[in-house]
């Protein structure tokens, strides 16, 4: 839930990034890949990826019953981990457009309930086993930071929420729909603990995507995973941006930077240097063993600021595969990309995904999420390392390694074609080009011809 009506990004000249990162990058990517169980993640899910689900927009009915027919494909496509959007129940007083409509997903009105517009609690338990017994994850988003007007603590305990000086309750920004909770009440700490136990304990999911986490006390985050881990070893994904949050006990962070970046790349706001002095700070922002997720589009993407197409139009492509193939990512599919999704979903009301039986990504997605899997070298924690050549104002290549894997990606970030070298001794060998399906024998000699936002994926096993 991010669309607030003043979003402020403090523009610093990218050749600031430079001098300083180089050598705090270098020391972050070419340490060996640590195994995920080594850094304090669920050992799981280094190689694995986030597929977020939209429920409400999947199907016409927008069941929990309704999605579970599509495990088939989401499983042959390589997906792992179903991250669902909010699944309680959403308030009805304030609610977003008219009270007729559905609403906010993130206007929880009973943190241990499930909402009817999907199903049924018994509904959704059954969902997790089933799913859970094809080999994936299932999360859940976690609204902590406020809670629906009409949510029952507002008479039962008027104490848990932020007020004014003359006692009036607070909405954060311009969500109407919502009430802050006040974390300096002890009470509401141990309730919000106890309704996340809940739906471990209850419905045996395997963990949470924290909404707006950044707006809730780091110190309430690092008590509450860390009684959450004695139930059960959850996977932390963070809404926010802070290294703290990683300190707190979270696995995964969003890389909104860099996706900014991608845009402005696109665009003709940004140079392929400034691009990499940006990753390049961002890498040395956080530790070592962090997760970044890495992704093109998600909800809020999608509804507030347009589609991957409307956002990167030729490149996006492009900018999947780097995010399915950087340092630290455990990267994002949002529901709809493998369909090529061109609406803008609306966010308060009933907007169904357009399918038409047709998925046109899915085979891209599939031969990255496999490679992800079977190759070590794109590990979260493999290291990474920038190739130089003959075109590197437009050329963006890097190398992946892990226990005596590599793979080598080569973006066009430019509207033009390009033939270039690259002088990297990483690029000899005769890898298989992942998506020509080709052995090539390249070295440092070697020219390579690329079309205008073009890519090349090479496995080296």
């Amino acid at each position: 839930m991010r669309n607030r009506s003043l979003f402020l990004l403090a523009a610093v000249p990218a050749f600031l990034f430079a001098a300083g990162c180089n050598e705090e990058q270098k020391k972050h990517t070419e340490e060996p890949v640590i195994a995920a169980s080594a850094t304090g993640h669920p050992d799981w899910s280094a190689q694995s990826n986030i597929y977020e689900v939209n429920l409400r927009q999947y199907s016409a009915s927008g069941s929990i019953k309704e999605f579970e027919k599509q495990l088939t494909r989401l499983k042959e496509m390589g997906v792992e981990i179903l991250w669902f959007m909010p699944i309680t129940p959403i308030g009805v007083e304030g609610r977003k457009m008219t009270e007729k409509d559905l609403g906010s997903y993130y206007a929880v009105k009973d943190y241990k309930g499930f909402n009817p517009e999907f199903g049924t609690m018994d509904d959704w338990k059954t969902f997790v086993k089933n799913a859970q017994g094809m080999g994936f994850k299932v999360i859940t988003d976690w609204v902590a930071n406020h809670s629906a007007v009409d949510n029952h603590w507002i008479k039962s305990h008027p104490g848990f929420y932020v007020r004014d000086s003359a006692g009036k309750t607070i909405s954060p920004y311009d969500w109407t729909d919502v009430l802050k909770l006040d974390y300096k009440n002890r009470e509401l700490r141990d309730s919000m603990i106890d309704a996340m136990k809940f739906w471990v304990v209850q419905t045996g999911i395997d963990g949470f995507r924290c909404d707006v986490a950044e707006d809730v006390p780091a110190d309430f985050w690092k008590e509450c995973i860390d009684s959450l881990r004695k139930l059960k070893h959850v996977f932390m994904l963070a809404e926010g941006e802070k290294a703290d949050l990683h300190e707190a006990g979270f696995d995964e962070t969003y890389a909104w930077n860099v996706m900014r970046t991608m845009a402005d790349l696109y665009a003709g706001k940004k140079t392929v240097t400034q691009f990499d002095s940006i990753l390049n700070a961002d890498i040395a922002k956080f530790p070592a063993g962090a997760y970044r997720m890495y992704f093109t589009t998600n909800h809020d993407e999608n509804s507030w600021n347009g589609t991957e197409f409307e956002k990167y139009g030729d490149a996006y492509k492009t900018f999947a595969v780097f995010s399915q193939t950087m340092y630290q990512s455990v990267p994002l599919i949002y529901s709809g990309q493998e369909a090529m999704n061109k609406k803008r979903l609306k966010f308060f009301v009933k907007d169904t995904i357009a399918w038409n039986n047709a998925y046109a990504m899915a085979g891209f997605y599939k031969t990255m999420l496999a490679l992800r899997k079977s190759n070590p070298a794109l590990a979260a924690g493999a290291s990474y390392k920038k190739l130089s050549g003959s075109a590197n104002a437009a050329v963006f290549s890097y190398a992946r390694e892990a226990n005596g894997h590599k793979v080598v990606v080569i973006l066009n970030l430019s509207k033009q074609p390009q033939k270039f070298t690259i002088s990297d001794a990483a690029i000899t060998g005769e890898p298989l080009n992942v998506f020509m399906g080709v052995k090539e024998k390249v070295d440092t000699h070697h020219e390579f011809s690329i079309e205008p936002w073009g890519y090349i994926v090479y496995d080296y096993r």
